[in-house]
């Protein structure tokens, strides 16, 4: 095996059109308040996973639930996975309190996140 390996699926962000109608739906289902409380951002920690609604998801380019596979170096993960043909859809950049993200595309065009905590 080359490169590095990833930590797993631990976050998933869903793009949602009416913020408290989806955080009500996401509460029961997750039976957890959110840890992240925001106009621009609802996130749940359940059973060690980041589960995210991001309002207005669609009008970011968001059309359905994005993975992100946490790594360590998310500069050398997208240079490995561009490589190995995947199209980088948008470039790691910082989110707040020092956490990348990015997202590329598979040849198929689904899309796949990044992320690394510093």
């Amino acid at each position: 095996m080359t490169g590095s390996s990833t930590q797993g699926i631990k976050t998933v962000l869903h793009p949602v059109s009416d913020l408290a109608a989806a955080k009500a739906v996401y509460t029961a289902l997750l039976g957890v308040a959110p840890v992240a409380d925001s106009e621009y951002y609802v996130g749940f920690e359940a059973e060690g996973q980041q589960i995210g609604l991001v309002p207005n998801g669609a009008l970011q380019g968001m059309t359905s639930p994005v993975a992100y596979w946490h790594v360590k170096d998310i500069e050398a993960k997208l240079a490995e996975v561009t490589a190995a043909g995947a199209v980088v859809k948008e470039s790691a950049h910082d989110v707040g309190g020092g956490r990348l993200v990015a997202t590329f595309t598979d040849p198929d065009g689904n899309v796949l996140g990044l992320l690394q905590d510093r």
